[in-house]
């Protein structure tokens, strides 16, 4: 049994308190941005079942998100956009939307430590890079869920402006339905046009 607490308990231990979770969702769909989220949560923050977004039923992550946005002592939200995706990579936009997030949580209180869902970071505070940190930490798999709550209600937005694509349903992943939709009816706004599928639609309509 992994105890989602060690890793905050070792640096509390150590008298650090403000400790941030980040994490990010979004490197996989073909559409819109990817999103990151830092969590600080209070020494005494539990959750029963809280664990990584993607084990989570959609129900259960959405009644966890409302818990930790009102019990977090701090949360930032970092969402970079499908031009700058294009522009830079998704593994340096994932970057650039943890960094984003984590300053928005350090305007609001004096963070002292990161833990980071497997990605290492350049920040001017220390840090520890945890390979599947959402099901390690408690503060990794609380911003897992914020984030994916955040973009899955983007993809929710779109689905209702474009509902013949089937968003709602497959919230931008390459899955057979979304690359059927795609070939169906074109290419909207927002579409990550480095990405594979995207890439070869645009040279086939050329």
């Amino acid at each position: 049994m992994i105890d989602l607490y060690e890793y905050e308990n070792n640096l509390y231990a150590q008298n650090i308190n403000y400790i941030g979770g980040v994490d990010e969702v979004g490197r996989g769909p073909l559409i819109g941005p990817v999103v990151a989220s830092c969590v600080v949560l209070p020494k005494d923050f539990i959750l029963e079942g809280l664990t990584d977004s993607k084990k989570l039923s959609e129900k259960k992550r959405d009644k966890f998100y409302s818990y930790i946005i009102e019990n977090a002592l701090a949360y930032g939200i970092g969402i970079i956009g499908p031009e700058i995706i294009d522009q830079v990579n998704i593994y340096q936009a994932s970057k650039l939307a943890m960094l984003e997030a984590i300053k928005q949580v350090k305007e609001k209180l004096p963070l002292e430590h990161v833990l980071i869902d497997a990605m290492p970071l350049d920040l001017d505070i220390p840090s520890t890079s945890i390979i599947k940190g959402d099901s390690k930490s408690i503060s990794i798999a609380a911003a897992s869920v914020v984030a994916k709550v955040v973009r899955d209600k983007m993809m929710y937005d779109l689905d209702l402006k474009y509902p013949e694509y089937g968003f709602a349903k497959h919230k931008g992943y390459p899955t057979k339905l979304h690359l059927e939709k795609i070939k169906e009816y074109g290419l909207i706004d927002g579409y990550r046009k480095t990405y594979g599928p995207i890439k070869e639609l645009m040279e086939e309509t050329k």
